[in-house]
C-alpha cells in the first residue's frame, strides 16, 4: 500500500457534504484505505470564469491501486457525486486531484506525480501541513513551499 494524498474541493451544491461523501465513497472503493482528512477551508478559485468560492481539504489515503489506476477511481467518484466536466477551471460539485504518491515521480500527458503546481498552492499546502508536517517537495518542505508564497485574503 501506497501512502497517497489527495486534494478535494467543491464549489457547486453542498460543498462541505460533497467533500465528506467523497470521503465515504472513497472509503469503499477497492484498493484505497482514507486514513485521515485535513479541515476544510474557504477558499478563492484560481483562474476560470466566475464561480462560487471553493471549500477545499486533502485526505490521505493507502492505496494499493498504480497511480493512473487510481486517478480512474478518482474521476469515477466525481462523475458519481455530479460533477460535469466543460469549461476548463469552472465550478465543480467535486475536484479530487492526486497531489503526491509515494515512491511514484511521474510526467504524462494524463497525470504529474506529484501535481506540477501543488508547491504553489496555499489551498493545498494549509492542510497538506496538517496531514504531513514534514512532507518534502521539490527538495523543501512543504512548510518552507508554504512559507514562500504571498498572503492570501478571501477580501
Amino acid at each position: 500500500m501506497a501512502d497517497v494524498f489527495v486534494g478535494l474541493g467543491s464549489n457547486l451544491g453542498d460543498r462541505s457534504s460533497n467533500l465528506r461523501v467523497a470521503l465515504r465513497v472513497l472509503e469503499n472503493t477497492s484498493g484505497i484505505r482514507v486514513c485521515s482528512n485535513s479541515s476544510f477551508r474557504l477558499t478563492r478559485p484560481m483562474g476560470g470564469p466566475s464561480q462560487p468560492f471553493f471549500l477545499n481539504g486533502v485526505a490521505r489515503i493507502e492505496s494499493s491501486l498504480e497511480p493512473h489506476h487510481l486517478l480512474k477511481q478518482l474521476h469515477r467518484v466525481e462523475n458519481r457525486l455530479g460533477r460535469k466536466r466543460g469549461v476548463m477551471n469552472g465550478p465543480r460539485t467535486l475536484d479530487l486531484d492526486l497531489l503526491w504518491q509515494n515512491g511514484y515521480s511521474i510526467q504524462s500527458q494524463t497525470l504529474s506525480i506529484p501535481h506540477p503546481r501543488l508547491h504553489e498552492r496555499r489551498f493545498v499546502l494549509e492542510p497538506l501541513l496538517e496531514l504531513a508536517p514534514r512532507l518534502m517537495l521539490q527538495g523543501r518542505s512543504a512548510q518552507e513551499c508554504l512559507e514562500a508564497l504571498p498572503p492570501e485574503s478571501l477580501n
